[in-house]
């Protein structure tokens, strides 16, 4: 009986057959349909060098080849295009036998994906005593249960990746099959006609964009432009030159980002120039044929400029009104447009009027979102959604892992049932952008899983899937380790929306630290540091081989710092005669050392400033 394969995904058909294929030195992978070389498309060649690559990391030097008038049993694996047996779309059937492999991919994208199979098939197959590894002989069929499998990476709040991160990124996730990525941006592209607003952010440049496109499209990733166009202008808004286009412009109303206008005032010509300028300057860096113009949690809108405006015709059709016109510009650019569908659920009688070629985007975070109602509106207007859950990640410290699989699982199951066009997995970076990269790991894994096929992956092993497939770490420790730290928010008894109650002892408001007083205790925290302990028992066994496995310690071990410092700010919170705040106030100014230094590794200096302030900010009270 052969062993179980560690995939990730798991393919929905799998069938071993008796016997093994050897990964014998010296054979050919063959590309194409042995016509001509120009038959061999530059990305299915791509695949074969994703491929070849693998096998160069088992010791195995194999050449491409176009042509198959060669000896037949030099040819290890054939890669080619048949639509006729596989009728879906990105489908793959990956076959095993004692004489060689076949990868025959319904399109170009079914052949990569069927090559990404087989390289985690031969991470299965470790090389032992220098022997070429022994392949279980097996046939794979396999397609995507959604059509589009995206991640949604926030860089405006407050980390912009360093290229080298967003390649390494998106190598990663294209291995597990995922096949949109969208950059979350306010104020985080390098516009040239508005250097004061990104001054400070140290954005992506035009040039920059064009390289990751390239990058993406060879890896069957559609990088989709992304720039909030409504709401979460805050930042313009704190450049004297674009204050005025806000909604509460010369309007004083208390709110809890910080005073000013939120959102665009969707009356003034000015606002709608202003994103016409935008789009014109950011689009022509992509080859996407959609984009994301955002246009979510308008919290200011009616309370300022549109006021009267929403009074006369109702807050929903000032609403709808603003965002068809930014469909319209949207559609002078040939693009699709994706926006958030918040605001227009809050108002369904016109959810029908929404135009029929926009994508709206349904978002939730919780364990039951997305909601069901809202699936099942969109689909019977005959609007084309996606459903978009989150990995859990921001407002954590660690993650929130049993909360991340359950609106994980609850998307794939709601998006199926009522027809969602795609599914879009948001990692955030709220308050500051904590958590570190690989905290997030567990979202994108699991999302990835069920956006491919749920029913086959809704019991994945998934600590096992990352440590192989996240870590190269064959003995199943890392992602055990991560897994678990990301369910020490538990451990607390109080389980805020959204976030965690050990981030919230760094960052909560004088009323929620009241709250705390009362809800936690010490033997509270004497449970959350046994939690720790325990989550951390495996990372002494752990051996991962990626090139960043010293940076991958540096970020494991600052996370349960950030989860032990919370304990023991709590204990002082609640306690504040049972800890010194001198020792307290010593050992957070070393985490905010190691913090920042670890930032630099993979993001960009800029937003590090105001990452960094919120931890300042708790010295400064600690001190005091």
């Amino acid at each position: 009986m052969p062993p179980a394969l560690n995939l990730l995904p798991l393919p929905r058909q799998l069938d071993f057959a008796p016997g093994s294929y050897s990964l014998a030195p010296g054979r050919l992978i063959l590309v194409g349909d042995g016509t001509t070389a120009h038959s061999v498309s530059i990305r299915i060649r791509a695949a074969a060098v994703r491929l070849q690559k693998a096998l160069a990391a088992a010791g195995l030097d194999w050449e491409l080849t176009a042509s198959p008038a060669v000896p037949p049993q030099l040819i290890g694996v054939a890669l080619r295009l048949s639509p006729h047996p596989l009728t879906q779309p990105q489908g793959y059937r990956l076959q095993i036998t004692t004489a060689g492999i076949t990868i025959e991919g319904q399109d170009e994208a079914g052949i990569f994906y069927g090559v990404c199979t087989l390289i985690q098939i031969i991470k299965n197959s470790p090389i032992s005593a220098g022997a070429p590894p022994d392949l279980p002989c097996l046939l794979i069929t396999d397609w995507p249960d959604f059509q589009a499998r995206g991640v949604m990476l926030d860089i405006s709040r407050d980390k912009v990746p360093t290229m080298e991160t967003l390649y390494h990124l998106v190598d990663l996730l294209a291995g597990w099959k995922i096949n949109q990525l969208q950059l979350y941006t306010e104020h985080t592209f390098a516009y040239r006609n508005h250097p004061e607003v990104w001054a400070k952010a140290s954005p992506l440049t035009g040039q920059e964009i064009m390289a990751l496109d390239a990058f993406c499209q060879e890896r069957f990733v559609d990088l989709v432009p992304n720039q909030n166009s409504f709401g979460h202008m805050h930042r313009w808004f704190d450049v004297p030159r674009y204050a005025p286009l806000g909604e509460l412009y010369g309007v004083k109303l208390e709110n809890w980002w910080g005073g000013g206008s939120f959102s665009l005032a969707p009356g003034d010509p000015g606002s709608l120039a202003l994103i016409r300028g935008l789009y014109d300057e950011l689009l022509p860096h992509f080859t996407s044929r959609m984009f994301n113009v955002g246009c979510d949690e308008t919290f200011d809108l009616g309370k300022g400029r549109s006021k009267e405006a929403c009074e006369r015709m109702g807050t929903g059709r000032v609403y709808l009104n603003f965002l068809n016109q930014i469909y319209e510009a949207v559609r002078s650019h040939g693009l699709t447009m994706q926006f958030w569908g918040d605001i227009i659920m809050k108002y369904p009688q016109l959810v029908p009027e929404l135009p029929k070629d926009a994508i709206a985007l349904e978002w939730g975070y919780e364990a039951a979102d997305p909601p069901a109602d809202h699936c099942e509106k969109f689909a019977t207007a005959g609007i084309p959604y996606y459903v978009c859950p989150g990995t859990s990640s921001w407002n954590s410290l660690a993650g929130r892992t049993d909360n991340a699989l359950r609106n994980l699982r609850t998307a794939a199951v709601n998006g199926m049932k009522y027809g969602a066009a795609g599914y879009l997995n948001t990692d955030w970076g709220d308050n500051g952008h904590w958590q570190a990269l690989p905290v997030s790991y567990t979202g994108f894994a699991a999302g990835a899983a069920y956006s491919w096929g749920y029913p086959a992956n809704q019991e994945l092993d998934l600590p096992a899937a990352l440590s192989l497939h996240a870590f190269d770490d064959r003995s199943s420790s890392l992602g055990k380790v991560l897994y678990d730290l990301g369910n020490v928010y538990q451990a607390a008894g109080v389980v805020p929306g959204n976030s965690s109650a050990l981030f919230h002892l760094y960052q909560a408001s004088p009323k929620r630290i009241l709250e705390y007083k009362k809800a936690l205790t010490p033997e509270t925290f004497d449970r959350i540091d046994e939690a720790i302990d325990l989550a951390m028992q495996p990372y002494k066994k752990a051996k991962p081989e990626t090139p960043d496995a010293g940076l991958l310690a540096r970020e494991f071990r600052l996370t349960e710092w950030l989860l032990r410092y919370a304990v023991q700010r709590g204990r002082w919170i609640v306690e504040p005669s049972s800890t010194d705040p001198k020792k307290l106030s010593q050992e957070l100014q070393e985490l905010i050392v190691e913090y920042k230094a670890v930032w630099l590794t993979r993001n960009r200096p800029g937003g590090l400033v105001d990452s960094a302030a919120r931890f300042e900010k708790i010295l400064l009270e600690t001190l005091a």
